[in-house]
């Protein structure tokens, strides 16, 4: 069968790879996925793909050989690999020079202070003692390897350093000390662009977030100054474009108490924030990232509903407690107008399982709507009567 379209390859296995299939199936663009485990949520959609460790060059050599170009489903591939596929003549985007600030946070911080970009006050720390001269209480987190939460600590003595310090001497990383800002709430501004330069930015949306895991998000930010936004996007929109980023960023915020943002975090992939433009916008991150990736024309990231609101579906903490599909008659019947997105994995207590998308013109009626549905999916409502 002759090859219609550029075959891309997708590096990991997880959710975020799963959710391109669907656009890509759309754009008739094969994807070839290098999988770190038999069946996992990306391989159960993705014919094409391969088992096999990203931290093996020969492996990611294997699964991008003949594809017009590679991109990712997590951060973690080693900057010496990518920079060894771009030479060979691999089109690696985003490629190892931006990708790197979203995989070392050391290195983030000091890239965006040198552009000027608002930040909270940080550090590298060596040992305690530069972190009692940083300043208590603060934040601290590994530069390197950490995702929802893991890798971080709020530290207020000298006896919590304890457990930072013994992570990162375990796993050669260095640590990060940051400021505790006093925030209103978390944001995020996500862009696409594309290696031409053209770029697009979704609505700023409000953020959730517990225990360092996205629980809900709403898009747009309900009463944000418009001023503050257009800050925010413009922030992205610079951040993309300095760093070199091809594919979706994502720029993780904090909206001060005092009126200002600072960047938290960035994702140089789809991002849980962005989950809510598969069904509240015209054109999703997932496809606008493929579009950018194979440097076709960008979609339209303008919303389709004056409100979307997105919560993620976590494992309870029984996991025998009924099985996913079987929320499905009691969500679809109370709301035939949800969205609900499974990723086929196994139930654990706190692990992102699938989210749910609720859209219209009334904010509490959306917020509503989503948050039952997830807690019926989660087990926290099943002995409730209708």
């Amino acid at each position: 069968m002759p090859e219609l379209a550029p075959t891309l390859a997708v590096i990991g296995g997880g959710q975020l790879a799963r959710m391109m299939a669907e656009p890509a199936a759309w754009l008739g663009l094969p994807l070839r996925l290098l999988a770190e485990a038999p069946g996992v949520s990306a391989a159960q959609v993705i014919p094409d793909h391969l088992v096999g460790d990203y931290r093996d060059l020969e492996t990611l050599r294997a699964v991008t050989a003949g594809c017009a170009a590679v991109t990712f489903d997590h951060e973690h591939v080693p900057t010496e690999h990518l920079h060894a596929l771009q030479d060979a003549g691999i089109a690696v985007r985003p490629g190892p020079e931006a990708l790197v600030h979203a995989q070392d946070k050391a290195v983030m911080r000091e890239r965006l202070g040198a552009l000027g970009v608002p930040c909270p006050r940080n550090a590298v720390v060596d040992d305690v003692a530069a972190v009692e001269a940083f300043g208590l209480p603060c934040v601290l987190k590994t530069t390197r390897g950490g995702y929802d939460g893991k890798g971080v600590w709020f530290v207020r003595t000298v006896a919590d350093c304890a457990e930072p310090f013994r992570v990162a001497a375990e796993t050669g990383v260095r640590l990060l000390a940051e400021e505790l800002v006093d925030f209103r709430r978390e944001l995020s501004a996500i862009v696409a662009r594309s290696p031409s330069g053209q770029a697009a930015a979704y609505p700023v949306v409000a953020t959730v977030q517990r225990d360092g895991i996205c629980h809900e998000v709403v898009a747009p930010a309900p009463d944000l100054d418009p001023e503050l936004a257009t800050q925010a996007q413009q922030a992205a929109l610079r951040i993309a474009g300095e760093l070199g980023v091809v594919g979706i960023l994502a720029v993780e915020l904090f909206e001060t108490a005092d009126g200002r943002i600072l960047v938290n975090e960035l994702a140089m992939r789809p991002h849980n924030t962005g989950h809510w433009s598969q069904d509240g916008a015209i054109t999703s991150q997932f496809e606008n990232h493929l579009r950018a990736v194979l440097d076709l024309p960008l979609g339209s990231p303008e919303p389709r509903e004056r409100w979307t609101v997105m919560v993620n579906i976590l494992g309870g903490p029984d996991p025998e407690v009924g099985r996913l599909y079987d929320g499905f008659p009691h969500a679809m019947a109370r709301d035939p107008r949800l969205r609900v997105h499974l990723y086929g994995k196994e139930l654990r207590p706190g692990r992102k399982v699938g989210h749910v998308n609720a859209y219209g013109d009334d904010l509490e009626d959306c917020l509503e709507r989503a948050r039952h549905a997830a807690a019926w999916f989660r087990g926290d409502l099943g002995n409730e009567s209708e």
